[in-house]
């Protein structure tokens, strides 16, 4: 089905808000497309709309066509098709049969996106082999970049096409344009148009979304990461990322992101699609994520990704960024609640559990006589905080008593280490083990424990530190931690 008249116009209305000065030249535009039913038909008289395509290489040349019929140069273009879904889709069609450039050969502009560079309103004369009197185009014209660095070879309709060449952006055909290329300062080289985020929890899984499975969405009935295409408005891809998320899945709120890679893809559009993918850290309830797109969310560790439906690259994607993050070891398992610990959660600590460690921090300072002074529990907090949301080299194991109070954690940092050989690259610490007193002797120091110490191993720590207290001595040399060997171990402390 061609677009709508009222889809043409939110895109005329777009453009204008771009280029105000134009109004007066598309007026009639407008005028038309609120009395028009089909107006990309070429028998809509006295005016229809076309489309062209400006397809831009890497040294700022543009294709320009031969035609036979008229002896005009021009970007290659024409009249819509019933199977043209919308303007974009014509501008790309014409330039597979006039040139024989195929879309997926072609990306869109970051500058433009799927927005008309130009609309340009030609006087076309009266033609009686077709039947045609005088009447007008009113012409979208969009912009593309090749995907790949070599110019390609065209195969040109020969039926209608004598001729091709690539022209500057200086010696662009039409006036118009060239004006509007020269502006923009359009280069030729693609970037990123597209957002996605490798979201892990840390301890090995990986968040995937089931798409809906709609012929006209990309990667229909797949499980694939989030995100999405950038729209005008956006600053960054970030922001893209962000909007998208937030429209996606207002319930997933994201700390800090990190740029991972750009990978290629093929749109629904068939246009090449460059994505900057991004990773972060996240521990929250995909079914608290209030998903508003697709069908569900849900973890994944990367050895279940072949029973799953999902593009190659992605199954890719996550195996290489397991293997980097824990350098070659296997993921610990999430414990399950041990005996007479029924209805409670062991969980990695989210950034809302701050207030909880501290708490629980307090506990353990009594136990030891500490009395800490007047403001020390905020900052505490604040510490807690900046940590559970931005540093990868944290990690804090908690017991839920599921109404979210905590009533057991144990904390885990780790540091880069000078090489040693067959030591990993990293020394751990485990501290601030602390259960409530009523919760004590059910066996959750000992889950925290060992989720800590299995992440830290994970993380590439090839020792791990703690001091122990009397009456924890034993759990800790029940979970493998012994005396320190070698040298013998000294600390300076301040007086």
């Amino acid at each position: 089905m061609p677009p709508s008249a009222d889809a043409i116009a939110a895109v005329t209305r777009a453009y204008l808000d771009h280029h105000p000065a134009e109004r007066a030249k598309l007026e009639p535009l407008l005028a038309m497309l609120a009395t028009t039913p089909e107006p990309t038909n070429r028998s809509t008289l006295p005016a229809h709309v076309t489309c062209s395509a400006v397809v831009i290489n890497r040294d700022r040349q543009v294709l320009h066509i031969h035609h036979k019929a008229t002896g005009l140069t021009l970007c290659p273009g024409g009249h819509g098709e019933e199977t043209d879904p919308s303007l974009l889709a014509t501008a790309l069609r014409e330039v597979a049969e006039e040139a024989g450039i195929p879309p997926g050969a072609l990306c869109l502009v970051p500058q433009l996106l799927d927005q008309p560079v130009d609309i340009d309103v030609n006087d076309i004369d009266t033609n009686p082999d077709k039947g045609e009197g005088a009447h007008q185009h009113y012409d979208f014209r969009f912009a593309f970049y090749l995907a790949d660095p070599a110019t390609p070879e065209t195969a040109l309709q020969a039926e209608e096409v004598t001729g091709c060449e690539w022209r500057p952006i200086e010696r662009v055909a039409s006036p118009s344009l060239r004006a509007k290329l020269q502006a923009a300062g359009l280069d030729g080289q693609p970037e990123p148009v597209n957002a996605s985020v490798l979201i892990h929890d840390g301890v090995g899984r990986y968040l995937l979304h089931l798409r809906d499975n709609f012929d006209h969405i990309w990667a229909p009935g797949e499980f694939s990461l989030l995100g999405g295409g950038a729209e005008p408005g956006d600053g960054t891809l970030e922001d893209t990322l962000r909007r998208e998320l937030a429209e996606e899945a207002p319930g997933l709120r994201l700390g800090p992101v990190e740029p991972l890679t750009v990978e290629w893809t093929i749109g629904a559009d068939g246009l090449a699609v460059p994505i900057q993918i991004f990773t972060a850290r996240w521990q929250g309830d995909p079914e608290a994520a209030d998903l508003r797109e697709g069908v569900l969310l849900h973890w994944f560790r990367p050895e279940d990704l072949h029973r799953l439906r999902l593009r190659d690259s992605t199954q890719q994607l996550i195996h290489h960024h397991a293997a980097t993050l824990v350098l070659g070891r296997a993921w610990p398992e999430i414990a399950e609640p041990a005996a007479g610990t029924a209805g409670t959660v062991l969980r990695r600590a989210v950034q809302d559990d701050a207030a909880e460690l501290t708490r629980l921090r307090l506990v353990m300072l009594d136990s030891a006589g500490v009395t800490p002074p007047a403001g020390w529990a905020d900052q505490c907090t604040a510490w807690f905080s900046e940590r559970l949301t931005g540093d990868g080299r944290f990690a804090a194991y908690v017991v839920d008593d599921g109404t979210g109070r905590l009533v057991s954690c144990a904390v885990g940092q780790y540091d880069h280490r000078m090489p040693r050989p067959g030591q990993g690259p990293h020394v751990g610490h485990i501290a601030s083990v602390a259960t409530d007193p009523e919760h004590r002797r059910q066996g959750h120091a000992r889950r925290v424990v060992t989720a800590t110490r299995d992440w830290l191993a994970a993380s590439g720590c090839g020792q791990i530190h703690l001091t122990a207290s009397p009456h924890g001595e034993q759990l800790y040399r029940d979970l493998g931690f012994s005396d320190s060997a070698g040298p013998i171990p000294l600390t300076w402390s301040e007086p």
